[in-house]
């Protein structure tokens, strides 16, 4: 069995959700191979070459793959997919852009989300907010797959692939027009080791940014927000985390004034230590938390500044 794994990739070097795909690519008894999709990404096919495992890296630049459009990205694919059995993507932005498409030109279902991979057609994937667990049975010859990073370890360095060029597609009718980036010298929300996320009791947007980006400061943390503190306003939508945002599993979560409805817990439930903060004692967060401290934020969280020094 050929597996490809689509990278994603940040710039020169390829992000953590990679080696945790390529982790859960492995688990699929066959070769394994790195696409790495971009131009100018040879550093970035360098690095995914170093990942233990890795049997060889294809490197696609093309006009059209600049900005990983999903229709560039999927005529690329497509047009490997015939030496391939199974094809994973981590399900980020990006992947499930593009996944669902490659699915279609190919005939065959996505498997969206796989938290444990059973055997070569087998697959377990949350459903109900992560409520109930689905085991997935595919008969489909080729198996496109999303891979939820967080339910897997990321893959050693020490390998030694060798990398190759192949052909990049082009966008067709589609063109990118321009994006807007925000640039912070916090770590990025999906790969945080800490994370410190804000709720719609925080009142404002203002408010919202005097208590946690001292906080996440302080810690070195990424800061996030339930969707009803995004709704409101209070926080930009990449800071979103739950079942319709970023799904994350960092080593330490912090919610603050977040009543835990079932959506937000979807996003953060598998960190590892969870501690919330919150004046309703009867909150569905305190359900899944390690530490809870039944409060108001406004008493609490100067009181834990003052303890981090």
């Amino acid at each position: 069995m050929a597996v490809l794994v689509i990278a994603d990739r940040d710039g020169d070097a390829v992000r953590d959700t990679t080696h945790k795909t390529v982790t859960a690519a492995l688990k699929l008894s066959g070769d394994v191979d790195i696409l790495v999709i971009g131009q100018g990404s040879k550093a970035a096919a360098d690095a995914a070459a170093k990942i233990a495992g890795v049997r060889k890296v294809l490197l696609a630049e093309s006009a059209g793959l600049g900005h990983q459009l999903a229709e560039a990205v999927e005529a690329t694919v497509v047009g490997l997919a015939g030496g391939y059995d199974a094809i994973l993507s981590p399900a980020t932005t990006d992947g499930k852009n593009f996944m669902p498409r490659i699915a279609a030109k190919l005939d065959v279902a996505p498997i969206s989300d796989i938290i444990e991979v059973v055997s070569n057609d087998t697959f377990v994937r949350p459903i109900y907010a992560g409520n109930a667990l689905e085991t997935v049975q595919s008969s489909d010859a080729k198996k496109v797959i999303t891979v939820r990073p967080t339910s897997f370890d990321a893959a050693a360095e020490g390998g030694s692939a060798k990398v190759e060029t192949v052909a990049g597609a082009d966008a067709g009718k589609s063109a990118f027009v321009s994006e807007e980036m925000v640039k912070s010298d916090r770590p990025e929300l999906g790969a945080a080791k800490i994370v410190v996320s804000g709720g719609r009791a925080l009142g404002s947007a203002e408010e919202f940014h005097a208590v946690m980006d001292p906080l996440a400061d302080r810690l070195g943390a990424a800061v996030g927000a339930s969707r009803a503190a995004v709704d409101a306003g209070y926080a930009p939508n990449d800071y979103q985390v739950g079942q319709t945002g970023k799904v994350v599993a960092p080593a330490l979560y912090i919610a603050i004034g977040i009543s835990g409805a079932i959506q937000h817990l979807a996003g953060m439930k598998d960190s590892k230590i969870i501690v919330a903060i919150n004046k309703d004692a009867d909150a569905p967060i305190f359900q899944v938390a390690d530490y809870g401290i039944v409060g108001d934020y406004k008493t609490v969280v100067p009181e834990l500044m003052k303890a981090l020094g």
